[in-house]
């Protein structure tokens, strides 16, 4: 029974997942945050469960992954599509396509920029077959995990929402959005190792890094909530690269 837990997570995370979209789709971005949060909360768990449980394997593995390309792969594109949408002066209102008309009608007053935001979901699916077939990643990771790029694009619109007027000029700015969706889809694909938050003692030595980044991160979240969201994820990023530096000298 025990080798089923680690999986019913995944699928929890998945079925997260699959919410989200509905939601991001129907343009309720908030909610959909909120379910790739609990998604990402699940897959957290996951690999945690089949470690202790002693019942790691491969069905796992390409499962977790399945689950990661639609809850932190197909939602961020496209909430990013749907930001593009407004800073393009788009109102988007959920129900209002029309079925029965001619496709030609849609495609004509279709804008193609939107659609560039999906390139994150196509990085995030190319990011997970890698890993599922590098053995360098077992104790580290070499590029952004999708999760930790969610997290980042899921924070706009919350920003938007619970932030109003702070960073709307920015966020809703369709040059920023072309060079996060750049950024997104390169950092994900990155030859940087980056830090993992495996615990394998909880000596402070060894785990320096790993300590000052969660301080730093849980005070960058009370201070400046939704907004410190990105900053968390550029810390961590940065400690990265200074770790691997002075490693390297």
């Amino acid at each position: 029974m025990k080798r089923y837990i680690p999986n019913a997570l995944t699928l929890l995370n998945l079925s997260a997942g699959i919410i989200a979209v509905i939601l991001a789709v129907q343009g309720h971005l908030i909610l959909a945050a909120y379910f790739v949060f609990a998604g990402i909360f699940f897959d957290f768990f996951d690999g945690m469960a089949a470690r202790l449980l002693n019942v790691e394997g491969e069905l796992g593995l390409q499962l977790d992954s399945l689950a990661d390309v639609v809850t932190s792969g197909v939602v961020p594109g496209i909430v990013l599509y749907q930001l593009f949408q407004l800073s393009l002066g788009e109102n988007f209102i959920p129900g209002t396509t029309i079925l029965g008309a001619h496709p030609g009608e849609g495609l004509a007053t279709m804008h193609l920029l939107p659609f560039f935001g999906l390139l994150v979901s196509l990085g995030s699916a190319y990011r997970l077959a890698k890993f599922n077939i590098d053995d360098q990643q077992t104790s580290s990771f070499i590029g952004l995990p999708t999760p930790a790029n969610a997290l980042l694009i899921l924070s706009l619109p919350l920003m938007l929402y619970f932030q109003p007027g702070s960073f709307d000029v920015v966020i809703l700015n369709k040059w920023f959005l072309i060079g996060l969706t750049i950024f997104s889809t390169y950092i994900l694909n990155a030859r940087i190792p980056l830090f993992a938050l495996k615990f394998k003692t909880w000596g402070f030595k060894e785990n320096a890094i790993r300590y000052v980044f969660l301080i730093a991160a849980l005070l960058l979240l009370i201070l400046l909530q939704y907004a410190g969201i990105p900053l968390v994820i550029f810390l961590y990023i940065l400690l990265s690269i200074w770790s691997n530096y002075s490693k390297a000298n």
